[in-house]
């Protein structure tokens, strides 16, 4: 497959490793025939997120003598035959010898389903020679064929109304309506909660709470596919602790609550199955499941009160936030924010190729169990690694050894600069919402990080660059209220990531003076 994002240049190569006309490419991609011809006079252009997701589709349909025909005009190696590749296969079953993050998935289920030591390696070295790796990469593209309005559509019929309070979040921009799968309640938006040690007050619970799922065979079997699939696709699985919500308190005067902690390994083979499960059955055509259709959720997350209810189950959740940064004015235009979104990338487990704000993480701990439960201190670790390039904190990359991984001496030069005075000067960081993801139970601290002082991207604007967990970056300017508008109405949005953006656009506008001239946006509860 080439490598993301997709250009107009790798688009037309495309068009011509088909052999089709400008009509009949624009035909088959279901686009229109001058999208197609922009790609031919701009070779450098990115085509946006939606038609990232069509034109994989095309490549992943295409025969191999035209992907030959593909790899050639771009002077590349062809594609490999991944069901006949030997040696894909072979570092597989290497992985599933000797990755330690696998054996600590498959320790994890011979012990909390009662299974003898070396039962799950068994089974899922059975189950990863039977996989036809096309036909999960066929999947993958079906799946990215759904869209968020699908997934909370079904989730809606899925659950029914909500009461005592709560609702799921919809917005109103200009004349459109959008719908997301968090369930949240009205004095749990728009906080403007500063996330300073007064107000970010998560506190950590010592006490071993044990596995909170019950390992049966319906969840074996489940969670024996995932790692055969993980293994064949290479993915990254890195079994971090998380912190784990145990009960919550949100308001505008700060953020309270007990988090525990957990083995990464019992969230991905349990909750993080359940969005995989619901797309399949979209992806099926068959319109919205039925009841019984969906085992796992009917068996993890059944009811709206079992969302609500951390302390009786795994919640593991994270904190994003929506980033500005204050630019004067020049060849863009006037004095404004630059507004960031990626688009994740195919390789990771969380949001796989769906639109997010960035930074994105999962709320963890790094080397303090007791003093890194602070969101805040999470959002600047995500920035330090998804936007300025910090390898060493990325725990998917390797072990962490240092004591202090945020220490100043260890700081890059943007963050360095941003953090010589108190947060709340050059850079404010403040959480604007709190819900529950309906689509795997998740809780979301969507927030706004505003880098208020100018010279930051005067001096370090051109070290702002995404890691590998974004195949692209987009640049948005606040003082464009109708290409804002139109990146809302995109249908490959995750929730979270769609919720932290309206959130913190809100507050954006509250607080930004003359920089921001935003859309028009109203939420509710439903």
């Amino acid at each position: 497959m080439p490598t993301e994002p997709w250009t107009g240049r790798t688009a037309c190569a495309l068009q011509g490793a088909l052999r089709l006309s400008h009509e009949r490419f624009a035909e088959y991609l279901g686009i229109g025939v001058r999208t197609v011809a922009s790609w031919h006079q701009n070779p450098a252009i990115t085509p946006k997120s939606d038609i990232q997701q069509l034109l994989d589709t095309a490549y992943e349909r295409a025969s191999a003598s035209a992907r030959k025909r593909f790899s050639d005009e771009l002077g590349e190696p062809a594609d490999v035959d991944e069901t006949s590749n030997p040696s894909a296969h072979a570092d597989a079953e290497r992985r599933l010898t000797a990755d330690p993050h696998i054996s600590a998935a498959l320790e994890w289920l011979d012990t909390y389903s009662g299974g003898e030591a070396g039962t799950h390696r068994r089974r899922v070295a059975e189950r990863l020679a039977s996989i036809d790796v096309r036909d999960l990469r066929d999947r993958g593209t079906r799946r990215g064929g759904v869209t968020s309005t699908q997934v909370a559509h079904a989730l809606e019929q899925y659950y029914g109304q909500a009461t005592d309070g709560y609702g799921r979040y919809t917005a109103s921009i200009a004349d459109k309506h959008v719908s997301t799968t968090i369930l949240t309640r009205p004095e749990w938006l728009d906080l403007a909660c500063p996330l300073v040690t007064t107000f970010d007050g998560l506190v950590f619970n010592e006490q071993d709470r044990g596995a909170s799922t019950v390992v049966d065979e319906l969840t074996t079997d489940a969670a024996v596919t995932r790692l055969a699939e993980t293994l064949e696709l290479g993915t990254r699985l890195v079994n971090m602790p998380l912190y784990g919500l145990e009960n919550i308190q949100v308001g505008a005067d700060g953020i309270g609550g007990r988090v525990g902690v957990l083995p990464f390994v019992e969230y991905a083979l349990t909750m993080d199955l359940l969005e995989g499960e619901l797309l399949d059955a979209l992806a099926s055509g068959n319109g919205p499941p039925a009841a019984g259709e969906l085992p796992l959720r009917d068996r993890f997350l059944p009811e709206l009160s079992s969302v609500v209810d951390p302390s009786s189950r795994v919640c593991a959740g994270g904190a994003l936030a929506l980033c500005a940064i204050a630019r004067p004015a020049g060849l863009h235009g006037e004095a404004d924010y630059l507004i960031l979104v990626q688009q994740r990338s195919g390789n990771v487990l969380n949001a796989n190729r769906q639109l997010s704000v960035i930074p994105k993480g999962f709320h963890q701990p790094m080397a303090d169990l007791r003093g890194d439960t602070r969101l805040g201190l999470t959002l600047l670790r995500e920035t330090e690694e998804e936007l300025f390039g910090r390898d060493d904190i990325d725990n998917t990359l390797g072990d962490q050894r240092s004591a202090d991984p945020m220490h100043p001496s260890r700081l890059t030069d943007p963050m360095r600069w941003l953090l010589e005075r108190p947060v709340g000067e050059r850079i404010r960081m403040e959480c604007t919402a709190f819900g529950f993801n309906l689509v795997s139970g998740n809780y979301e601290f969507p927030s706004l990080i505003v880098i208020e002082d100018e010279e930051f991207w005067v001096q370090y604007g051109g070290q702002v660059e995404a890691n590998w967990e974004a195949s692209n970056l987009r640049r948005y300017s606040t003082r464009d209220p109708e290409l804002l508008a139109e990146l809302i109405s995109e249908v490959t949005w995750s929730n979270e990531g769609l919720f932290a953006f309206l959130q913190g656009l809100r507050r954006l506008s509250e607080i930004g003076g003359q920089r921001v001239k935003p859309p028009s946006i109203a939420w509710e509860t439903r």
